[in-house]
């Protein structure tokens, strides 16, 4: 699982052994720098400001669920103090409003601590590539959750604004609903093959990989609305 870029990685999370086992891991196999190890929030400003500014990492993992200054916590003073570094988040917490509210910090990333050891390199890689990487399991949690919520206010990082056609303006909001692709298909009277193709002209034009991404941008452009 080697590569050849050369990333800088931090780690905050408050349980030492996995976090010792999540550094040796990027070190060893993704081959990787790792910068600095906290226990949460307070003990990586610490750490930050003894810290050569030099040898900041390009990508934080950070834990939700930390002592004395959690993960939101972190997450606000990195996105205010040093908003070029890049956000992963790595919990044990996968319900939605977690998820929602990571998303609107402006999170980049988002894993569950199951997550098999080549997606964390995926993720990273994504993130300091594109700028984001969004699991699947989350669309639906992601579109449960804006459904049910009367707030329209994002801190994402998809706001450019792409011209789109009526057709592709459907397309986006039937992407932004439970439905299969199959069932888009039907509703829209277009075969599988044309679905596919609306689908990868879109990733392509939004630099995104998932419907995640896809549901991020029609908020913040207002193409949906919830």
């Amino acid at each position: 699982m080697s590569s050849p870029l050369r990333i800088k990685v931090s780690i905050v999370d408050d349980h030492i052994l996995l976090r010792k086992a999540i550094a040796n891991l990027i070190r060893e196999e993704f081959k990787y720098s790792i910068t600095i190890e906290a226990d949460n929030g307070k003990d990586l400003i610490a750490k930050f400001e003894k810290n050569n500014p030099a040898n900041l990492p390009d990508i934080i993992i950070v834990d939700v669920n930390m002592p004395e200054m959690d993960g939101f916590e972190t997450v606000s003073w990195l996105k205010k103090n040093h908003p070029q570094i890049k956000i992963l988040i790595m919990s044990m917490y996968s319900d939605d409003l977690t998820i929602i509210r990571m998303l609107r910090l402006g999170v980049h990333g988002y894993l569950t601590k199951n997550s098999e050891p080549e997606e964390l390199q995926i993720a990273i890689n994504s993130i300091i590539l594109k700028g984001h990487y969004y699991p699947d399991f989350i669309t639906l949690k992601l579109i449960r959750s804006l459904n049910a919520s009367n707030e329209q206010s994002f801190n994402t990082n998809f706001d450019t604004f792409i011209p789109l056609n009526n057709r592709e303006r459907e397309f986006i909001e039937f992407l932004c609903t439970e439905m299969t692709y199959q069932e888009i298909a039907d509703e829209m009277d277009l075969s599988n093959r044309t679905i596919d193709g609306y689908r990868d002209a879109l990733f392509e034009k939004m630099g995104v990989k998932t419907r995640v991404g896809v549901v991020l941008w029609a908020i913040k452009n207002n193409i949906l609305t919830v």
